[in-house]
Parts: structure tokens; sequence; C-alpha cells
């Protein structure tokens, strides 16, 4: 099987499948084990909290967040 033709099969994937095997590949690509990005992940997550909490940053709603985004990319 060649390269262009995994793909080709890859991209006539569902969106969803699509994303997991685009992160199984990036994950590939680290020095890193699955379980230590995720640790990682679970410490950035609780400083993020414990940020807020402290009241050191304020946090946005999703609309707010999408809005950015978009205006980003345009």
């Amino acid at each position: 099987m060649t390269m262009q033709t995994i793909e080709h099969s890859a991209l006539h994937l569902p969106v969803h499948e699509r994303a997991a095997l685009a992160h199984k590949l990036l994950i590939s690509l680290e020095d890193q084990s699955t379980a230590d990005i995720e640790k990682a992940w679970y410490a950035e997550a609780q400083r993020r909290a414990l940020q807020i909490t402290q009241g050191q940053i304020t946090s946005v709603s999703e609309e707010e967040a999408s809005a950015a985004a978009r205006a980003l990319l345009r």
C-alpha cells in the first residue's frame, strides 16, 4: 500500500474518524507516551483552574471564544 493510497483512503473517512487518525499520527511523532501526554494536559488543566480560582486570569464564554477564533481565521 502506498502513501498516496493511504492518504486517499484517510481523506474519505468521516470527520470524527479523520480527527482520531490525525491525533494518533501526531502522538506517534512525539517522544512522550500517550500516558505522559495525558498527565501533562491534566497538570495544565489544574494549573489553569487554579489561576482562575485565584483571580489571576478570567474565563470567557464559549461564544466569545468561538467569535475570537473566527475573527482570527478571517
